[in-house]
């Protein structure tokens, strides 16, 4: 339980280190936390243009002993409807028994020289827990290029609910390795 403690305690901090409205980002797990102590957690602050405007969000991931928590928190900037910034937060728990999958793409730079101690400058982690599927499907093909013949489709059904990618250049190494650290506890509790 101690060591629980100590992770609120470092989400605590993960969040208000961030700067993105920290008091609504905290209030927000609360909410979906309750009273369940946090195992791992992982803080994604991520900047996006659109059209002209840059545009914050955030997502936390807070893995507790029975479930995944996913908030995020998106701010919305003055307009024709609103005259003042708000934000928008959503929260969803899962428990931890409901998770199918959990991959983790890492891109590594030079793998001709990579060995154990090689950290990627990328870590792509996607979770799917059936509550989003997406089915991809291309044109069927042959290998001869001059058959003009319906060969059908095919494609793949993929579980597909959150997916979060970060980068060295964009988030730093730390941030990175944080991803990975999450990842693997994610892997370890989900497969009990």
């Amino acid at each position: 339980m101690r060591q629980s403690a100590a992770q609120s305690t470092r989400l605590r901090s993960a969040v208000e280190r961030s700067g993105y409205y920290p008091a609504l980002v905290l209030d927000s797990l609360q909410t979906a936390l309750g009273n369940e102590a946090a195992v791992s957690f992982f803080v994604h602050h991520e900047a996006t243009f659109d059209r002209e405007e840059l545009r914050r969000h955030i997502t936390v991931l807070v893995l507790t002993a029975t479930r995944l928590v996913v908030a995020h928190v998106d701010e919305h900037p003055p307009d024709e409807e609103s005259p003042v910034a708000h934000a928008s937060t959503s929260t969803e728990a899962v428990r931890i028994d409901q998770i199918q999958s959990v991959v983790v793409t890492r891109v590594i730079p030079d793998p001709a020289k990579y060995s154990p101690r090689t950290a990627p400058t990328e870590v792509v982690l996607t979770l799917g827990w059936g509550a989003v599927n997406r089915i991809d499907l291309e044109p069927a093909r042959c290998a001869d290029p001059t058959c003009d013949a319906d060969h059908g489709y095919t494609g793949a059904a993929t579980n597909d609910d959150f997916t979060v990618r970060v980068s060295e250049t964009a988030d730093g190494a730390d941030v990175v390795a944080q991803a990975l650290e999450f990842a693997a506890a994610l892997s370890e509790l989900s497969a009990r």
